[in-house]
This record gives structure tokens, C-alpha cells and sequence, in this order.
């Protein structure tokens, strides 16, 4: 069991290689106008952005040896800051490159996985809230425009799921015993890196085109 759940975890990071960018929200690129809708694309949005995921599992993993309390802490210093970044999206700050950002984000996070050499809990506090700024900004982009209702729901949405997520897979880390905590990181880690730079290839390629 010690070896399956960071596997199945690994697993879902490695997804970005072969499938590239995702529809970022649940609703097939329509406009959520509904608090359900927007609620929905809220829970959505981290889970089917692969790029988003695999910053979370990475995260998730950088945080798991640290008390309960800590982690909860960085988990919401993480999605306060990402919030941040969505109003700053919704009030028209530009951040060029805000998607390549996010993919480095993930390359840094999943590098830190695999070399296991986990960040101090004060590097931690200012890691988290910068790549969530950046996240945030990107989220901000699928809900630009909706209606008032519908967009507090999206944030709702998306404050619960990647906080959730992320204090429940580091959680589960947790309780994992040293050495397979040691030994499962490097296969997350290079998963995590691996989704990180064939984004990171994707978002330049695009730059350098426009």
C-alpha cells in the first residue's frame, strides 16, 4: 500500500507528458453562469490542469513531513495567494507569461520532490505564495467577464479543492515511513518535472510565436 498511493500520485503528474494542455474548467469552454456552474468549474479548474496538479502533488510532497498544523498553514498560504492572483487577473493586471510561470513553477516543485532536498519551512512560506499568485493569475483567465454570482462560486471552488487536496495527499504522505517516503518522492519528483518542462516547452514555443 506504501508504494501504490504515491504511484497512483506519480502516476497522475506524468499524465501532462503525453496529453499536453487541458481545457482549464469544467464547462467545455463556456462561461459558468450559475453558482452551481461556477462551484463546479472552481473544483475543476486544479484537477483538469494537469499543470495545476502536478504543482499541487509536488507541493503536497513538500510539505508532508511537517507538523499538521504547518502544513494546513502552507497549504493556505498557498491558495490565499492564488486567490490574490485571480483578482489581480479579473482587474486587468497583466503578468506576460503568466502560463509559462506556472509551468516553471511546477519544473522548480517537482525538482525539489526528486533531489529531496526539501525546502525549510521558512523557504516553504515564500515558494507557495508566489507560485499560487502565478496559478491564481492563469485560473483567473476561465472566468474573466462571468457574472458576479457565478464567479464567487468559482472562487469558492477553487479555494476548497486545492486546499483539500493538497493537506489530504500530504496527509497520506505523512503517515508513509521514511523510506518509502524517500524512494516513492524520486519517481513523483521526475514525474512532477517531467509535466513541469513539457509545459514549460509548450508555453515558450507559443511566446515565441505570437
Amino acid at each position: 500500500m506504501t508504494r501504490t498511493f504515491p504511484s497512483t500520485l506519480a502516476g497522475l503528474a506524468l499524465l501532462g507528458t503525453s496529453l499536453g494542455a487541458q481545457a482549464h474548467h469544467a464547462m467545455d469552454g463556456a462561461m459558468p453562469s450559475t453558482f452551481t456552474q461556477g462551484l463546479l468549474s472552481g473544483l475543476a479548474h486544479p484537477v483538469i490542469g494537469l499543470d495545476h496538479l502536478a504543482f499541487i502533488v509536488a507541493a503536497a510532497w513538500l510539505i508532508a513531513k511537517r507538523p499538521a498544523a504547518l502544513r494546513a498553514g502552507l497549504a493556505g498560504a498557498f491558495v490565499l495567494a492564488a486567490l490574490l492572483g485571480t483578482v489581480l487577473h479579473l482587474n486587468r493586471v497583466d503578468v506576460p507569461g503568466s502560463e509559462l510561470w506556472v509551468a516553471l513553477s511546477v519544473v522548480l516543485a517537482g525538482a525539489l520532490v526528486w533531489t529531496r532536498q526539501l525546502a525549510p519551512a521558512q523557504g516553504l512560506w515564500v515558494l507557495l505564495p508566489v507560485a499560487g499568485g502565478f496559478h491564481g493569475y492563469a485560473y483567473g483567465e476561465s472566468i474573466v467577464g462571468a457574472e458576479p454570482t457565478a464567479l464567487y462560486a468559482y472562487l469558492l471552488g477553487f479555494v476548497l479543492i486545492q486546499w483539500g487536496v493538497m493537506v489530504g495527499i500530504s496527509s497520506a504522505l505523512n503517515r508513509l515511513q521514511a523510506s518509502s517516503f524517500a524512494r516513492s518522492a524520486v519517481t513523483a519528483g521526475v514525474a512532477v518535472t517531467a509535466t513541469g518542462l513539457w509545459f514549460s516547452i509548450s508555453q515558450a514555443a507559443g511566446l515565441l510565436t505570437v
